[in-house]
Order: structure tokens, then C-alpha cells, then sequence
């Protein structure tokens, strides 16, 4: 189980997939020397022309490059140079994306990313119809990591955790909490639970 107390790092380039700006690969680089080689540096590249920043954020020590299905052209190859520069994969999708167009990459990669909301912006509503994308990809890739991002706090953890995932995003319910520990070791502990039960009912 992988918990993310923040939104997943982003770029700002030109031909932007989204229009807001948060950290490049500079940043990564800063925080690897910084926290050292512990940290588990998951890269959501919410980026028009993935393809580019493979290398510089391998360079700068992320751990895993996580790209949109929908920002590239070949994904097959997106995930060979991934892998080859010594990163885990991630293939994100959003809500508009269906599970079927990511199911025939799902066993090249080490994580699927179902958007819980459209990409760009913290504090968004959850949509909760995105729960059957995550129990589908549950049932047919058992071991596979498979994430929620988006609107994901007390109040929704439940659903996804029961719907089949294990990594789960969360910024504006962490960050705007007068307890932010307790949030974290909510959202980690119902996770924790869910995946017992799936282990226990097979």
C-alpha cells in the first residue's frame, strides 16, 4: 500500500495537457538530495509530449513515471524507454477514458491511475462513477497496483478502498485538515483493511 499525502508532482510546459503550475523535475532533483533515496517519487506527468521528460526525471531520481493514455500517440513505446531509464510505470486515465483502452497495456505496467476527477485542479467533487472503472481493472489484474486521484478524503475513501484500490492521492483532504496525521492514518488504515478482506475472501 502506497499513500500520497500531496497531489502527484506535474510540470508546466507549453502544449500544456493542464493549464496549472506546480513542480518539474528541478524540484525532484531538490527533494531527492534533500529527503534522500527513501521517498517513493510517483510522477503524475499530466503533460502534452510525455515522451520528453523520461530522462530528466530519471535523472532526478523519481521512482515512478506515470503518464496519460491519452497524451500519447504510442503508449507500447512510452513504457519500454519508462522502464528502460529504470522508473515503474504508471498509465493514468480520466473519467472520460474508458477501462477497456487501458486493459491491453495493463500487464506492462505497474500501476493504473483512474482520475476521480478531471485533471488540473485540487478541491474538485469525486465522482464516484469512476469506482466501476477501478473494481474492473480489481477483478481482471488482481496484483496490479491500481490508484485514485482526484477529490479523495474521510468521506470517500470507503468507496474506493472497497472498489479495489491500493494507492490512493490526496491533497485538499490532508492539507486543509486541522489534523493532517489523522487523515493519513485514516485513509492508510481503511485501505489496509480493505485489502485483508479481498486476501481473506479469496
Amino acid at each position: 500500500m502506497k499513500i500520497s499525502a500531496t497531489s502527484c508532482f506535474r510540470n508546466f510546459l507549453p502544449s500544456h495537457f493542464v493549464p496549472n503550475i506546480t513542480f518539474g523535475h528541478p524540484m525532484v532533483e531538490c527533494l531527492r538530495k534533500s529527503l534522500g533515496p527513501d521517498p517513493f517519487f510517483d510522477m503524475h506527468m499530466m503533460v502534452s509530449r510525455p515522451e520528453q521528460w523520461v530522462k530528466p526525471m530519471a535523472a532526478a531520481g523519481a521512482n515512478q513515471y506515470t503518464f496519460h493514455l491519452e497524451a500519447t500517440s504510442n503508449p507500447g513505446n512510452l513504457i519500454k524507454e519508462i522502464q528502460q531509464s529504470g522508473m515503474k510505470v504508471g498509465l493514468a486515465i480520466k473519467p472520460g477514458t474508458t477501462v477497456e483502452m487501458l486493459a491491453p497495456w495493463a500487464n506492462q505496467i505497474d500501476m493504473a491511475l483512474v482520475m476521480t476527477v478531471e485533471p488540473g485542479f485540487g478541491g474538485q467533487k469525486f465522482i464516484e462513477d469512476m469506482m466501476s472503472k477501478v473494481a474492473l481493472l480489481r477483478e481482471q489484474f488482481p496484483s496490479l497496483d491500481i490508484e485514485v486521484d482526484g477529490g479523495v478524503g474521510p468521506d470517500t475513501i470507503y468507496k474506493c478502498a472497497e472498489a479495489g484500490a491500493n494507492m490512493i492521492v490526496s491533497g485538499s483532504a490532508v492539507i486543509g485538515s486541522d489534523d493532517p496525521r489523522s487523515v493519513i492514518a485514516l485513509l492508510r488504515t481503511v485501505v489496509a483493511e480493505a485489502i485483508q478482506k479481498r486476501t481473506l475472501d479469496r
